[in-house]
């Protein structure tokens, strides 16, 4: 089955991990324009929120309209806790994903992306999506097909080339088993690593129905986004065009990285994406990165578009995932010109540059992050190897250094890498307490454009993500933007015109 799309104008950033939550996403998709939950982390996100008591019930009235019987009910048992967690305890993890899980592992990853689509279309019949990271494999095709079981009607991913994708959601949606290429490091020329998933593998009796989303992949290039219209598996039915200045993970620049005095990748001529040429594939796409304004809504539509991804200004919003104390650290110092965005070549375990928020106390400090022992135990952003068994392994760079080492990784690509799965965990109000009682850090990611909140809340302490979209369709006053902002024109900019 395939979904009726009607292309929205204003698509909801993808958020992970949490802050696009379902909350987040139905207020969005209730207002006429595209919602997004994020599936990143979604998985051990909802065993906390479980942990936690599930308060209001919102999780358990989702359970029970689970297809698949049984799945709902074992979850509840195995990590329900009524009022909580006790002070001071530790939650407790999911395991790690690999090359090959239990019927219970995938059951579990299934179940949470059904949970938060499902929640996030209760109530209303506007459109929703899921944001997933292309580099983060393995959870994939479960969370795909949790997400199609709840009526998902875009999947959005970027940070990677999602050329297999397309492919997946044709077999999911007739039910088939699928494969996927595993990225690894060691492999000899010619050799071949996968992976999988089943539908009939995690159920028993006859599937579910359900129907084929429309796929958007977020891309920073018009190569990019030629050779996925032409080579990808299935169809794509439309773009992201992602610049630099978005926040979480960016596409490196094209050819030889270049650095700034603060460190940060330089991006040139070879990263400027022309939107007429994007406009000449003839399928509808969207423009991310410093598109928060009314004004950019408007030139990007004026020049084929079919308009905006937004996430900074919805990242703070009162529906967003991030705790109220949260929102108020990081809008507070911005209405002080406190804040800052740093594009982090070496923060994330992936490789890819990370846009960190510049704030005491946080994980994006030398102090806190030189005082954090380094562990990893949710592994979301683990690079899987063939070891010297000739077996697939996994390591991370953000892991203890030792251990790294001992698994054939290279002293320099541990420096400066942060644990950003606990971190972003942390920033839910949800971090571990790991053990001798050490508290994960937080670690805040926006795009460059963050310096304009303060310009957009106009004194305001809080806002809701009606008021970001009535501001972008031009139903409320335009506020200029503040100088140095990313807007249409500036340097940073112009890599998507």
């Amino acid at each position: 089955m395939t979904a009726s799309i009607a292309p929205p104008t204003i698509i909801q950033g993808g958020m992970g991990v949490g802050v696009s939550n379902w909350r987040l996403a139905r207020a969005v998709a209730s207002l006429g324009e595209l919602g997004v939950v994020s599936g990143t982390g979604l998985d051990t996100l909802f065993v906390r929120r479980l942990q936690d008591g599930d308060p209001g019930g919102d999780l358990r009235r989702s359970m029970a309209r689970f297809p698949i019987p049984g799945v709902a009910e074992a979850a509840l048992e195995r990590y329900f806790r009524p009022g909580g967690r006790d002070p001071g305890e530790s939650y407790r993890l999911l395991p790690m994903f690999r090359q090959k899980l239990s019927r219970a592992r995938h059951q579990i990853t299934v179940l949470a992306n059904f949970v938060e689509v499902d929640l996030a279309k209760e109530g209303h019949d506007g459109k929703v999506g899921l944001n997933l990271l292309t580099k983060i494999q393995l959870p994939n095709p479960a969370s795909l097909y949790g997400a199609m079981l709840a009526g998902v009607d875009y999947v959005l991913m970027g940070a990677g080339i999602p050329r297999e994708i397309p492919g997946v959601l044709d077999g999911l949606a007739r039910g088939d088993a699928v494969e996927m290429t595993l990225d690894a490091v060691g492999l000899e020329r010619g050799e071949k690593e996968v992976f999988g998933f089943d539908p009939r593998a995690i159920q028993d009796g006859p599937l579910p129905d359900v129907f084929r989303p429309a796929f958007l992949p977020i891309v920073a290039s018009n190569s990019l986004a030629t050779m996925l219209h032409r080579k990808a598996t299935g169809r794509v039915d439309g773009f992201v065009i992602e610049g630099p200045t978005a926040g979480g993970h960016n596409a490196p620049p094209r050819g030889e990285v270049r650095y700034n005095g603060r460190g940060e990748p330089v991006y040139g001529e070879r990263d400027i994406v022309d939107l007429e040429k994007i406009a000449d594939i003839g399928l509808p796409f969207w423009v991310a990165g410093g598109a928060g304004h009314p004004d950019r809504l408007r030139e990007v539509l004026a020049v084929g578009a079919a308009g905006v991804q937004v996430g900074t200004l919805f990242a703070y919003c009162d529906e967003s995932g991030l705790t109220a104390d949260h929102k108020m650290h990081i809008t507070g110092a911005a209405q002080r010109g406190q804040v800052e965005v740093l594009t982090d070549g070496r923060a994330s375990p992936t490789g890819f540059p990370f846009k960190a928020v510049q704030l005491e106390g946080t994980l994006s400090t030398d102090d806190v992050y030189e005082e954090r022992p380094r562990c990893c135990d949710l592994g979301y952003l683990r690079t899987a190897y063939k070891n010297d068994k000739g077996r697939i392994a996994y390591r991370c760079a953000s892991e203890p250094v030792d251990t790294y080492l001992k698994k054939g990784g290279e002293l320099g690509d541990t420096v400066g890498r942060k644990c950003l799965c606990n971190a972003l965990m942390a920033n839910l109000g949800q971090g571990q307490i790991q053990k001798g009682g050490h508290v994960e850090p937080t670690l805040y990611t926006a795009g460059d454009d963050l310096q304009a909140l303060a310009v957009f809340l106009d004194g305001r302490r809080s806002y809701t993500a009606a008021d970001v979209i009535a501001y972008l369709r031009g139903e409320t006053a335009s506020v200029p933007l503040m100088s140095g902002a990313a807007h249409p024109g500036s340097t940073s900019d112009r890599l998507v015109r």
